[in-house]
């Protein structure tokens, strides 16, 4: 797939086309924001990995205000544009640590090994909070407008992501994951049963 200015266009920017809107991401990113915050974790560090056009930094930044924020980007038509960080979660560096790391709608795109490999680097490089969503192959059967979305071949199930998933993180719903050991206290009704 090439994630170049004429995908970004059709995807991100048309209207009439779009798989999101600019007000969807905001509510995402307040969601994001108000999780780490009700469980107390602070935030010095963000690390948005597939950040696309970046509808979520304006947003993270006005809610969580002491927080860098890192835009990682694989498109070197993105990274020209915005100005992100150019590579993959395979490439990141572990030497830089973030209590709040976002994947969202990334991961569907690699192969099971890649993905499985991407999931363990999100592990070794959050040290609090995770915000994971990846189009999964139920969501294709019975969520998604097709008309928006891009076929992806080999879409993996829910709980193939969840699996991979719970060996570093507790989820606690709405897309957030919690890093095993990460220094904050989850009341038990607060966290999904697995």
């Amino acid at each position: 797939m090439a994630f170049d200015e004429a995908y970004y266009r059709r995807y991100y920017h048309d209207p009439r086309t779009a798989v999101t809107s600019r007000a969807e991401m905001h509510s995402r990113a307040e969601l994001i924001a108000a999780s780490v915050r009700y469980v107390g974790l602070p935030v010095s560090r963000i690390l948005d990995a597939g950040c696309g056009v970046g509808l979520m930094r304006t947003p993270l930044r006005r809610r969580l205000p002491r927080a860098r924020y890192t835009g990682l980007e694989s498109s070197e038509y993105l990274c020209r544009r915005y100005g992100w960080q150019h590579g993959t979660l395979q490439t990141l560096a572990e030497d830089v640590q973030y209590e709040l790391v976002i994947c969202y709608d990334v991961l569907q795109y690699l192969k099971p090994e890649a993905a499985r490999q991407a999931i363990a680097k999100l592990a070794r490089v959050c040290t609090g909070a995770l915000y994971f969503g990846a189009l999964t192959s139920g969501d294709w059967r019975h969520n998604c407008d097709r008309s928006r979305t891009d076929r992806v071949p080999g879409l993996r199930s829910a709980a193939w992501y969840r699996r991979e998933l719970e060996r570093g993180f507790a989820a606690l719903g709405c897309g957030m994951w919690l890093r095993h050991g990460a220094p904050v206290t989850v009341w038990d009704l607060d966290r999904v049963a697995s």
